[in-house]
């Protein structure tokens, strides 16, 4: 492992960034900048949010490691945008991140998302939020997921448990690549990864996304995940009894799928690892699956 059999990691944090295998290989985070201790657990004002909190350190324009004082159960206000070069470091800390909108990537880059939970996301929006410094804007109504990946690069999402989402636990639409997403628990939950905005969105035919090393657990029903467009490695992962099916396609992804462990349900009618969604059979012949 790169740092977890080290007993003095936490002499060393920053050592986390070259750690990242895949496509968000490169993601730095905060590599190289200060740290940032959360000191405080409240998210009152998503406009003018108060230094020591998630919200505050999490929209600095400067490269920033951000680690929790202590344990912390953070119920946003509104969803929480992310400017570049940022860590999410909650080793040696029990975190949990719930409430409106959850955790947002917009149009940014080399963000690290480590040990952290998030969970019982909700829609939201209709209200100003502050994405940098100097920036605050009107934001519409959000999906609901717990991690939204919206036109980002260079992103690794590693050591984490989500569950129990409005919409999507992990979404990477509009364009974003260089995406890894290692490690984690997903639970609880129906619609969980979605890769590609729609079919016909050609900006997402250059996706590259690797998911490894993670357990699909109990009470999941599809998308782990569902591709549209891009090239998706699906490596070493752990699935256990699905609803409907495992992972899912259409738009004529390129999907990798290798050394991964299928464990299908007992319901003799939901037993497919492999969907090809929304597509005649003519067209996905063709498809680059394997």
């Amino acid at each position: 492992d790169c740092w977890r059999c080290d007993p003095n990691w936490h002499f060393n944090r920053q050592r986390l960034a070259v750690c990242a295998i895949g496509f968000g290989q490169y993601a730095l985070g905060g590599k190289n900048g200060r740290f940032y201790a959360v000191t405080d657990s409240s998210d009152h004002d998503p406009v003018n949010p108060a230094p020591g909190t998630l919200r505050h350190a999490v929209i600095q324009t400067e490269p920033l490691w951000i680690v929790f004082s202590t344990d912390m159960h953070i119920h946003l206000s509104q969803e929480l945008i992310f400017n570049s070069f940022k860590t999410l470091d909650g080793r040696g800390a029990n975190v949990h991140i719930v409430g409106a909108g959850c955790i947002t990537l917009q149009y940014i880059t080399n963000v690290i998302i480590h040990n952290v939970h998030v969970h019982h996301c909700y829609q939201s929006g209709e209200a100003n939020v502050r994405s940098s410094p100097t920036h605050y804007g009107w934001r519409t109504k959000s999906d609901g997921d717990g991690i939204t990946i919206f036109g980002a690069r260079d992103v690794w999402i590693d050591h984490c448990s989500l569950s129990h989402c409005k919409d999507g636990l992990i979404d990477a639409v509009m364009g974003s690549s260089g995406i890894t997403i290692s490690n984690n628990y997903f639970s609880h939950h129906d619609e969980v990864m979605l890769l590609g905005h729609s079919d016909e969105y050609l900006m997402d035919s250059g996706m590259q996304v690797t998911i490894a090393f993670n357990h699909f657990g109990e009470e999941l029903v599809q998308r782990m995940p569902r591709c549209r467009r891009g090239y998706i490695h699906v490596v070493n992962n752990d699935y256990r009894e699905w609803e409907m099916y495992a992972i899912g396609g259409s738009g004529n992804p390129t999907i990798n799928s290798q050394g991964n462990r299928f464990r299908a349900p007992s319901n003799p009618y939901a037993k497919e690892v492999t969907k090809r969604l929304d597509t005649e059979v003519e067209k996905w012949r063709s498809w680059n699956w394997r």
